[in-house]
C-alpha cells in the first residue's frame, strides 16, 4: 500500500506544470494534497479517473490553504477539520476512515515572519495533537503533510541563522517533540538518517539547485503500526512546487 503527501502550492499551477503525469504515474493509494489554494469542486473537477474517490477541504478565503486526499477505495467516514470552529475555516485537515486505519492529510499553519502568528500555531499544535489522539482512541491514525517545522538541525541546511525563524523556533520543535512523545513516528527517520534530506526550498538564490532546504512534510504514523511501515522517502526530483513529494510504503 502506496501513500503520497505533497504540498502543492496552488493545484491549478502544478497541474498546467503536468504533476497530473506524476500522480498517473507513482500508481498510489493515497494521494495527499496541501495548500490546493482552491474550491474543493475545483480540485474534484480534475480527472482523477472513474476509480478514485476525491475528499476535498477548501478555506473560507478563496485562493487560501486547502486539503484533499484522493484515495482508490471509498472510506467508511470522512471529516472536514478538527471540529473546532476557529481552526476549521482555513481548510488545513481532511480525515477518511478505513478500517485499520485513519488517514489525516494537514495544512499546519505558518507563524508567519517576526513569528505574528506564532500563538496561534501553538494553540494549533496542542489541539491537532489532541484529535489525533482521540481519533487513536479507536483505531490507528496516519497523518502526513506540511507541519511547517523542522524538527531538528538535521532536518534544515541552515540550523544556526534560522534558529529564531519561523519554522525552526524552540517553541514549534518543542510541539513537534510533543507528537513524538505521544507515540507518533517519523517515517522517514526510520530509514535515513542525517543532513541533507529536504522537501522544502526558498524560491530565492538558486536554494533547491543548491540543496539549501528544509524537511517539513512528514508521515507520521501510530506505533501500533510500526510493523507494517516497509519504507518512507522524499522524492527531490519531482519539480512543480516549492515543496517535493513525500512517500511511505506499507507492506
Amino acid at each position: 500500500m502506496k501513500f503520497v503527501s505533497w504540498n502543492v502550492n496552488g493545484i491549478r499551477a502544478i497541474m498546467k506544470k503536468g504533476a497530473m503525469d506524476f500522480f498517473d504515474g507513482c500508481d498510489a493509494d493515497f494521494i495527499c494534497l496541501q495548500e490546493t489554494k482552491a474550491t474543493a469542486d475545483i480540485v474534484k473537477d480534475f480527472d482523477w479517473g472513474v476509480s478514485k474517490t476525491v475528499l476535498a477541504n477548501e478555506a473560507e478565503k478563496k485562493g487560501y490553504s486547502g486539503t484533499a486526499i484522493i484515495a482508490r477505495t471509498e472510506p467508511e467516514s470522512v471529516s472536514y477539520g478538527i471540529g473546532i470552529e476557529k481552526h476549521d475555516g482555513e481548510g488545513r485537515v481532511v480525515t477518511a476512515e478505513y478500517p485499520e486505519f485513519f488517514i489525516v492529510t494537514v495544512y499546519t499553519p505558518n507563524a508567519q515572519n517576526e513569528l505574528r502568528r506564532l500563538p496561534y500555531r501553538q494553540e494549533w499544535d496542542r489541539d491537532f495533537l489532541a484529535y489525533v489522539k482521540a481519533l487513536e482512541a479507536t483505531k490507528p491514525v496516519i497523518f502526513c503533510g506540511d507541519l511547517n517545522v523542522a524538527h531538528t538541525e538535521d532536518d534544515l541546511a541552515n540550523p544556526k541563522t534560522n534558529r529564531k525563524n519561523a519554522g525552526f523556533t524552540d517553541e514549534e520543535r518543542a510541539g513537534f517533540d510533543d507528537i513524538v512523545a505521544a507515540g507518533f513516528v517519523d517515517t522517514f527517520r526510520e530509514f535515513t538518517q542525517g543532513k541533507g534530506h529536504y522537501s522544502w526550498w526558498s524560491y530565492r538564490g538558486g536554494a533547491r539547485s543548491r540543496n539549501v532546504g528544509w524537511r517539513i512534510d512528514y508521515f507520521m504514523i501510530s506505533e501500533s503500526l510500526r510493523p507494517q511501515l516497509k519504507s518512507a522517502s522524499i522524492l527531490p526530483e519531482v519539480l512543480g512546487s516549492d515543496h517535493c513529494p513525500v512517500e511511505m510504503v506499507f507492506g
